[in-house]
């Protein structure tokens, strides 16, 4: 029988729950049908030896599967989507083009998303990000109008719901603490379609619990 194991934080900050990068191997995971078990972790491990064989930035999500271990959470879900049509189409010109679109989840439209967010949460009170912010929240509408032009009409982003909009769908997430989405009503519905799937709601119950379980006192 195999065995799954993947990594997640016992806790972070409420800005990052719900947010966290293992959420797109749960629900891919969930949409696939796979059972796993997770691995909890905090700063003290992700700087040990033993975990930097698994994940060698010492991030979340590490993944275990007989053996086989893998990191970087858009690698880990084309894995388990290559192997179900729950995630992946068979016909050859449907799969290339979801994987097209799985990269330009992560390639194209997240950096200037992170980008913003890094302003956003880590850095507001800074001289510098206060200056770089009104061109980065440009940056980001560019994605969004693109973004939405091709969303235009279509429930996801090919014929029908595949990894890659799992991917998009976690990218668009980090803005929650703007109303950039909102913005774009196509994108907001977009985003509420997939969200509603049973496989999200379940991924995303599942990555919380940890965090009240193991929340500081006060927190």
């Amino acid at each position: 029988m195999t065995r799954i194991k993947v990594s997640a934080f016992r806790w972070v900050p409420p800005f990052a729950q719900g947010l966290v990068r293992d959420l797109r191997v749960r629900w891919a995971l969930e949409e696939a049908g796979l059972a796993y078990e997770e691995r909890l972790i905090g700063p003290e491990d992700q700087k040990s030896e033993s975990y930097r064989r698994l994940q060698p930035f010492g991030q979340v999500p590490a993944y275990e599967e007989d053996g086989l271990v893998l990191f970087e959470s858009g690698a880990i879900v084309m894995h388990i989507a290559e192997r179900t049509e729950a995630l992946m189409p068979s016909e050859p010109g449907a799969r290339a083009r979801a994987k097209t679109w799985m990269f330009a989840a992560l390639n194209t439209v997240e950096p200037q998303i992170q980008n913003l967010a890094e302003i956003d949460l880590f850095n507001p009170g800074e001289e510098w990000a206060k200056l770089r912010r009104p061109a980065a929240v440009e940056a980001v509408k560019e994605r969004l109008e693109s973004l939405s032009a091709w969303l235009d009409g279509k429930d996801h982003l090919e014929e029908r719901f595949t990894a890659a909009d799992l991917l998009m769908t976690t990218v668009l997430r980090i803005l929650r603490h703007t109303e950039l989405v909102a913005e774009f009503p196509v994108l907001h519905a977009y985003c509420q379609r997939c969200e509603a799937r049973p496989a999200f709601r379940k991924a995303l119950a599942d990555q919380m619990a940890p965090f009240a379980r193991n929340a500081p006192p006060g927190r």
